[in-house]
């Protein structure tokens, strides 16, 4: 079949049946990239996973988890209507970019949401990555880099809403460091040789960049196991004053939890010294700093994906992120 593809990319003849779904290859976590030249390198988008089903007379968005979300992406289904395919299984992620070019996860979910939003539906743009289904063939057991060369001049050039997500040629810890310094998520790694398999999988990973500051503990919200924290309430410099960067539940032992707790317990406050409300809550004076690693800052100024690493006590030396850098 890859040889019959090579000479013609649209076959005469269907040969194999068209997927009514394909769960999609899910990259595995690592901590930093693979080496040689087996690795391929794309740039992580930060969105919804999709893949995009063109058949005579009908297209379809299929998400992660097989919800059909058609209606939410009108014009990557138009668009996919134009590609010049009988029939097409896409895969690739659909995202907003942000005024850098940054894929934001938190802009397509009010693109694609109810909530009034600065940025329309009509912005959502598909990064196709891969191709599974072409013109009557089921292309998965061909390797990374054989589905790569015939995705390419169907979706390569194209400046609409159906993009090309390019390969990076770079050694994958260069290209990896030059993402994290541009603000992206991160980094995925796949192999080229390898055919396309369901699930998690090794012969793809990614590498996600993280940020790390010291922020003001303000308070905690109570756990439901006795004498620990659910979340630590967080503040950030603003200014001569703090301002409330968001909540973090994780990143400590049980017995950690409780220790952080009696500390706060003993340094309590009788009101917040942020503009915050929260039924339940226990407000302490702003004495101690947490160490927290994050992926990024939301459009209304919260962490994204805290995680608690450690905590001091706030002195003059102590570097406290100030919002906006």
């Amino acid at each position: 079949m890859a040889k019959t593809l090579r000479k013609k990319t649209v076959p005469a003849a269907p040969a194999d049946p068209m997927p009514r779904r394909v769960d999609p290859c899910v990259a595995t976590l690592v901590d930093k990239p693979p080496k040689g030249p087996d690795w391929a390198f794309e740039v992580k988008w930060d969105g919804y996973r999709l893949a995009v089903h063109v058949e005579p007379g009908d297209v379809r968005a299929i998400t992660r988890g097989g919800y059909d979300w058609t209606k939410k992406f009108g014009a990557i289904v138009a668009e996919a209507r134009e590609l010049g395919h009988t029939s097409i299984v896409l895969d690739g992620e659909a995202v907003v970019l942000d005024e850098q070019g940054r894929s934001d996860f938190g802009l397509l979910q009010r693109a694609v949401g109810k909530k009034p939003s600065l940025h329309e539906p009509s912005e959502i743009i598909f990064y196709a990555f891969d191709l599974l289904y072409l013109d009557g063939h089921d292309l998965r057991s061909l390797p990374l880099s054989e589905r790569r060369r015939l995705l390419e001049p169907i979706v390569a050039g194209r400046t609409g809403a159906i993009r090309f997500s390019e390969e990076v040629h770079a050694d994958g810890a260069e290209f990896f460091r030059a993402a994290c310094e541009l603000g992206l998520e991160g980094i995925i790694a796949k192999r080229r040789d390898k055919p396309y398999h369901s699930g998690r999988r090794p012969e793809w990973l990614k590498i996600k960049c993280a940020r790390r500051d010291w922020f003001v503990i303000v308070g905690y919200e109570p756990s439901t196991m006795p004498g620990a924290i659910g979340r630590l309430l967080l503040a950030a410099r603003t200014g001569d004053g703090l301002v409330y960067v968001g909540g973090c539940g994780t990143g400590w032992s049980y017995q950690e939890s409780v220790t952080l707790r009696q500390l706060l317990d003993a340094i309590p406050a009788d009101r917040p010294a942020v503009d915050l409300k929260r039924k339940g809550a226990f407000y302490s004076k702003p004495l101690l700093v947490a160490a927290v690693e994050y992926r990024a800052w939301t459009q209304d100024g919260k962490l994204r994906h805290p995680s608690f690493k450690g905590v001091l006590p706030l002195n003059g030396k102590t570097k406290v992120c100030v919002v906006g850098t």
